[in-house]
């Protein structure tokens, strides 16, 4: 395993300084949310992508490119538009945003993308079938595009969005068939403390086969919000060991998003916290 850093929880940093700070901590990698500020997909990334996989090189890090940033395709509404908007043309925003991660992370090396499905469109009505294809059919060709360029894509369920499990996941890849057979999983241990059915280490141990990337961050009491480690309900023992007993050899980025205020600070703790708990 490769326990690494999101950038998402270091959005104040000069995005080279980000990955100094995570390999001088002791992160074997740092999974990069682009966004306006790091390697920003809608702008000229191309020489910065070259800085990044050239420094990331040296410092012997890992990378993996998130895209959950907030607000890079609508100034004004978060995490839209998204592969499950009404209207056609927004979800074609949402795919062209992707392919433009896929570009980036192909320059940077880094193996995969990973994103989520977003939530229906507020007062839209579709049977779960039609929402299933719906996703599906949005997906596919992006897995084609990704192919091509040697990335793969991993799904994450997102606690509030369509896709919030890992169940769903599974359903996801039965309606799209081998249209959907390279599409691989995120599991955010957090999450399965969010939606509840499985403990984080059971839901590890039973997607083994399709885990492509993990993301760690502590939750307390079922409430959707990001924690340090230690200050929520996570037993990191348990979930470190599963981890262990899948010989899972990706990457773990802690994910700590509203910490960039003090993010050199947070990296640190939670560092520690998972190196001696």
């Amino acid at each position: 395993m490769i326990l690494g850093y999101n950038t998402n929880g270091l959005a104040h940093h000069r995005l080279l300084e980000a990955l100094e700070l995570c390999a001088q901590l002791g992160y074997g990698g740092v999974a990069i949310t682009v966004d306006v500020g790091h390697l920003d997909p809608m702008g000229v990334w191309d020489v910065e992508a070259q800085g990044v996989r050239e420094r990331a090189r040296d410092l012997g890090l890992a990378l993996a490119v998130e895209t959950g940033a907030r607000f890079v395709l609508d100034k004004e509404h978060k995490h839209l538009p998204n592969l499950m908007s009404a209207s056609p043309s927004d979800a074609a925003r949402r795919l062209d945003f992707y392919e433009r991660c896929i570009r980036i992370a192909q320059a940077i090396g880094a193996p995969l993308i990973s994103l989520w499905s977003g939530a229906l469109s507020g007062g839209e009505r579709l049977s779960e079938p039609q929402a299933w294809e719906r996703l599906a059919g949005r997906l596919a060709p992006l897995l084609v595009f990704a192919e091509a360029h040697g990335v793969r894509v991993a799904m994450e369920p997102e606690p509030g969005m369509f896709l919030e499990t890992p169940d769903q996941y599974l359903a996801l890849k039965a309606t799209g068939g081998s249209d959907l057979a390279n599409l691989g999983l995120t599991l955010d241990v957090g999450h399965c403390l969010v939606t509840g059915g499985e403990t984080p280490q059971a839901a590890l141990l039973r997607m083994r086969e399709e885990l492509l990337h993990v993301h760690l961050d502590d939750i307390a009491g079922g409430v959707h919000e990001h924690r340090m480690f230690g200050e929520g309900d996570l037993d990191w023992p348990a979930v470190a060991r599963s981890l262990k007993e899948i010989d899972f050899q990706g990457m773990a980025a802690v994910e700590l998003s509203r910490d960039s205020y003090r993010g050199a600070q947070a990296a640190k703790q939670a560092f520690q916290f998972l190196k001696q708990a």
